[in-house]
C-alpha cells in the first residue's frame, strides 16, 4: 500500500461461497484496489503470509477452519499479525461480533453486502492503518533520538575526564613513539652509518630545518625521517607520511591542504590536509620526485610563507610544519628536464641525508640480518635462529638490487623456511644467487624470473637494442618483460626494475585508458 494514500491498496478476500467473493470484487476493484481470493482459512494463511496483503476480510461462518481459529492463527504468525481483519458474516447476533473482536478483527460487516458500506468501512481501516504505521515510524524516530541524546549526553559527561587524561596518554605514546623510532633503529657499524647517524643527531637540534633524504627504494629513508622526527623537539607533535605517488592528481590539493564543505561534489564537511594534520610536527613526502609540477608550486608557497589555502575557503591558515622529503630519482637530472622546480628543490634541500645501497656498506649486513632474525622471531613466538657462518659469508656477498627492505624479507621467509631452527644457504631466497657483488663486476645482472634464474633465451645486448627508442614505449615494454618473468607479481617486478610499484599500477591504468 501506498504510505501516503489508502488507494490502491492489496485486499485478500477469504470466504468458501465464491458468490461472495465475486461481489466483494465488483465493489473493490473499481475503486483502485488489488484483491486477491482465499477460499478457505489454510489457503488464506498461506497467501497473506507471501503476499502481506494491506487488510484481511475473513468470513466468520466456513468449513473445517472457521474465521475466528484463521483470525486466531494469522495473529499469533509475527509475519501477518499487524494486518487489519475484517469480519463478514450473516450472523448479526452480539455475541458473534464481541468473538471475532476477541480474536484479533478491528471491524464487522454483515450480509448481505452493500457496495458504499464495504468501501467506506476498507477506506476507514485502511487510513487507519498508515496513520499507525506512521505513529510507529514516528515513535521509532522518536526512540534513536532519544538513544542518541542519551549517548551524547553520556560522552559529554566522560569527556572532561577524557581530557584530563589526554596529554597524559599523549606524552606516554610520544615518548614510546621515540623510543621506537630514534636513532637506535638503525642498526649497523659501517663508517657509512656512522655519519648518517650524526648528522640525524645533528639535526635534532634545527626543528625547522627541512631535509631531503636520498637513495635507492628500500634503503630506509622512511625510517632516517622517522629518526629526524621523533629524536627532536617535534616529537610529540604528529608525524605525518604521505606517498607523493600514491595521491591522485584531481584529489591533491584538497588532500594536501584540506577543503571546507561544500567546495566541491561530495564536500559534505570540512576536512583537514596533510598541512593541518602535521602542525607542529613533520611532514614526510615521500617520492617528492614524483609529485606533479602543479602542486610543487602550491607546495613552494606554504614553505616560504607558512600558510595554507583549504579549497573553497576564503581564509588562510597558518601551519608550524618540519618538510622532510625523500626521493630515490635523480632530482638534477628532472630539474634539467622541466619536470622539478629548482627553486623548490633548493627550498627542500637545506640538508640533504644520502641514504647508501646496502652493497656499498657490507659491513652491516650481518647486524642487520642478526637483528631482523631476532624480531621476527619474537613476532612469530620462536627462538632465535643463528644464522651460521656460510649464511652471512653468502648475505654480504649477495647485490640487494632491494637493499635492506629486501634482506628483511629474506630474513623473514627464511624463518619461515627453516621452522625456526638454524637458518642454512638453502633457506635464503635471492633474486639472482649466481649474481656476483657489485664491487667484483661491472655488468648490469640481468633481471631473474620468478624462481630466481637468469632467463636463458633473453640476450642482454639483443634486448637492448629490440626496446623502442622512445621512452614511454621502452617503459611499456620493460614492466611487461618484468610482469612476465614474475609472474604477474607487482611487487617482485617493481624490486625487479628498480622502481616503486606504485608506477606500474600507474603504467597499467593507463594502458587500459589507451
Amino acid at each position: 500500500m501506498n504510505a501516503d494514500s489508502s488507494a490502491n491498496a492489496k485486499l485478500l478476500l477469504v470466504d468458501d461461497n465464491p458468490v461472495n467473493l465475486r461481489v466483494l470484487s465488483d465493489a473493490l476493484e473499481p475503486a483502485g484496489h488489488h484483491v486477491l481470493v482465499a477460499p478457505s482459512g489454510e489457503v488464506a494463511l498461506k497467501i497473506a503470509a507471501r503476499a502481506q496483503p494491506d487488510l484481511i476480510l475473513l468470513d466468520f461462518v466456513m468449513p473445517e477452519m472457521d474465521g475466528l481459529e484463521t483470525c486466531r492463527a494469522l495473529k499469533a504468525d509475527a509475519a501477518t499479525r499487524d494486518i487489519p481483519v475484517l469480519f463478514i458474516s450473516a450472523r448479526g447476533e452480539m455475541e458473534t461480533v464481541v468473538s471475532g473482536l476477541r480474536s484479533g478483527g478491528v471491524d464487522f460487516i454483515s450480509k448481505p453486502f452493500r457496495a458504499e458500506e464495504v468501501l467506506a468501512r476498507v477506506e476507514t481501516h485502511l487510513r487507519l492503518r498508515r496513520l499507525t504505521r506512521e505513529l510507529q515510524e514516528k515513535n521509532a524516530q522518536l526512540t534513536a533520538a532519544n538513544a542518541q541524546l542519551e549517548q551524547e549526553i553520556h560522552r559529554r559527561e566522560h569527556a572532561e575526564d577524557a581530557l584530563q587524561t589526554a596529554d597524559a596518554r599523549l606524552h606516554i605514546i610520544a615518548d614510546r613513539e621515540a623510543e621506537h623510532w630514534n636513532v637506535t633503529g638503525l642498526i649497523g657499524q659501517s663508517a657509512t652509518l656512522a655519519k648518517i647517524l650524526a648528522n640525524i643527531r645533528r639535526l635534532h637540534q634545527f626543528g625547522a630545518t627541512s631535509v631531503l633524504i636520498t637513495g635507492e627504494s628500500g634503503t630506509g629513508k622512511e625510517l632516517i625521517a622517522r629518526a629526524v622526527h621523533f629524536g627532536s623537539a617535534r616529537a610529540k607533535a604528529p608525524f605525518i607520511p604521505v606517498n607523493c605517488v600514491a595521491v591522485p592528481e584531481d584529489l591533491a590539493e584538497s588532500m594536501f591542504f584540506g577543503h571546507v564543505r561544500g567546495a566541491f561534489t561530495g564536500a559534505t564537511a570540512d576536512r583537514k590536509g596533510y598541512f593541518e594534520l602535521a602542525h607542529g610536527g613533520t611532514l614526510f613526502l615521500d617520492e617528492i620526485g614524483d609529485m606533479p609540477l602543479f602542486l610543487q608550486a602550491k607546495l613552494l608557497r606554504v614553505l616560504e610563507d607558512g600558510l595554507v589555502t583549504p579549497v573553497g575557503a576564503t581564509r588562510e591558515r597558518r601551519v608550524d610544519v618540519r618538510i622532510v622529503a625523500a626521493t630515490n630519482v635523480d632530482l638534477a637530472a628532472k630539474i634539467t628536464l622541466g619536470l622539478f622546480r629548482q627553486d623548490l628543490y633548493f627550498r627542500l634541500a637545506r640538508f640533504i641525508v644520502s641514504a647508501p645501497p646496502l652493497r656499498e656498506r657490507r659491513e652491516d649486513i650481518a647486524p642487520l640480518a642478526n637483528h631482523f632474525a631476532k624480531r621476527f622471531a619474537q613476532e612469530m613466538g620462536m627462538k632465535t635462529p643463528r644464522l651460521n657462518a656460510t649464511v652471512l659469508a653468502t648475505l654480504e656477498a649477495y647485490n640487494f638490487p632491494g637493499n635492506v627492505r629486501e634482506l628483511k624479507n629474506i630474513i623473514e621467509r627464511s624463518l619461515i623456511e627453516s621452522s625456526g631452527l638454524e637458518i642454512h644457504t638453502r633457506h635464503l631466497y635471492l633474486l639472482s644467487a649466481d649474481s656476483p657483488p657489485a664491487s667484483l663486476s661491472t655488468q648490469t645482472p640481468t633481471p631473474p624470473n620468478q624462481m630466481g634464474t637468469l632467463p636463458a633465451t633473453v640476450a642482454p645486448n639483443d634486448s637492448a637494442a629490440a626496446l623502442p627508442l622512445n621512452f614511454e614505449a621502452a617503459e611499456n615494454v620493460l614492466i611487461q618483460r618484468a610482469l612476465e618473468q614474475t609472474g604477474g607479481n607487482i611487487a617482485e617486478a617493481a624490486r625487479m626494475l628498480g622502481i616503486h610499484r606504485t608506477r606500474i599500477y600507474r603504467n597499467l591504468a593507463k594502458i587500459q585508458v589507451s
